[in-house]
């Protein structure tokens, strides 16, 4: 019989790790599409990639200097609009803007421009929310409304070579939306043979594969 040892060296080769240093951490999180209200009454959208949940809080983090992070903290309210894979081109087109402007320099310098109206430059549709002012976006299969509750600076000291930091906002879920043809009909339930997120893994966009099964805790 093999020992715990003699099972390592044996599988060395198909395990064998090596140090390396990627300039992100997205392993693979769903890509949300938050809507903030700026000071005018009008609608900004940020994609961004870094988001969980927890009963009904939502924690996503947003850069120092991004319009929606300003809107939030100033507005308290919010929409998570999780759009499904085939959106990517349209998300993919607001990615380089911004709301504000001017640009902030380090944008500015990869390539960042500024958008008043990132739903015409998207081809989105706006859609009233029902419980906050942010508008909602029609195409994307779920959204949260939501308002912020908190809102917290990085752990730790913040590397001196980046050029921002971020906050980690959380989010009180008030209400959730959802295409009717994900749902299970008569239940609370989204069918998850009909729904998929876009996902961002280091800087690509995919979507999901095939169910695997499903954990002893899912209700259906």
């Amino acid at each position: 019989m093999l020992t715990n040892t003699a099972k390592f060296n044996a599988a060395e080769s198909d395990h064998d790790h090596i140090e390396i240093k990627p300039s992100v951490l997205y392993v693979g999180t769903p890509l949300v599409l938050i809507t903030s209200l700026n000071s005018d009454g009008t609608t900004n959208i940020s994609p961004m990639s870094s988001v969980w949940a927890l009963y009904d809080r939502v924690v996503p983090g947003l850069t120092s200097t991004s319009k929606g992070r300003e809107n939030l903290l100033r507005e308290r309210q919010l929409v998570l609009n999780f759009p499904s894979p085939e959106l990517w081109p349209k998300v993919e087109a607001i990615a380089p803007t911004t709301g504000r402007d001017p640009v902030p320099p380090h944008k500015e310098k990869i390539g960042y421009r500024f958008e008043a109206d990132k739903f015409d430059v998207a081809g989105f549709t706006p859609q009233p929310a029902d419980l906050v002012r942010p508008l909602r976006i029609a195409e994307c299969p779920i959204q949260f409304e939501a308002e912020v509750v908190a809102a917290h600076p990085p752990g730790a000291e913040w590397p001196s070579e980046r050029p921002e930091a971020f906050s980690i906002i959380e989010a009180m879920v008030l209400r959730v939306h959802a295409h009717k043809n994900i749902v299970v009909a008569g239940t609370n339930h989204i069918d998850t043979s009909g729904w998929s997120p876009l996902f961002y893994v280091f800087r690509h966009y995919f979507g999901t594969g095939p169910d695997l099964g499903r954990t002893f805790k899912a209700e259906r």
